[in-house]
């Protein structure tokens, strides 16, 4: 039977490695496609084009960074055999929906650092950006609630 404590350590870090890989990935789609594709905004909106070009390659290097330090973790739990897939891709999904929340809460209304979209009604994208990242946490809680729940039966 495996230690208690390590079972405990490998479920924390299960935890973080889809937390990250979910808020890498999700800070890498919202990069490539509104930053750069479609040139919506930058991550940083309020200054010069060169700060905003700038402050979007911080935000590439963060994904970039969370997304590869999750992805190390996981590898590191499938190697040791001590990871659920079912819980992982819980929380991928949970850091999806952070991302996508904090961004468009935190960052597009309390701190007002860029919008989705500029010279538009902005309701509709709002609207939009929340509600898609309230579908990617309900997927998520979903999944760790029906996983534990299964798990529970057994």
């Amino acid at each position: 039977m495996m230690n208690p404590i390590k079972q405990s350590s490998f479920k924390g870090q299960a935890t973080w490695s889809g937390l990250l890989f979910g808020i890498g990935l999700m800070a890498l789609v919202d990069e490539i496609i509104f930053h750069q594709l479609l040139q919506w905004h930058h991550f940083y909106d309020w200054d010069t084009p060169f700060i905003g070009i700038m402050s979007d390659g911080l935000l590439n290097a963060f994904g970039l960074f969370a997304l590869v330090a999750g992805l190390f973790m996981f590898t590191d739990l499938r190697r040791r055999s001590t990871i659920s897939l079912r819980q992982w891709t819980s929380f991928v999904f949970i850091g999806l929906a952070g991302f996508q929340l904090f961004d468009g809460i935190i960052n597009h209304k309390l701190l007002q650092i860029h919008q989705v979209r500029y010279n538009v009604d902005i309701l509709p994208y709002d609207l939009a950006w929340n509600i898609f990242g309230v579908i990617l946490l309900t997927i998520g809680l979903m999944l760790l609630y029906t996983g534990k729940r299964s798990r529970g039966s057994n």
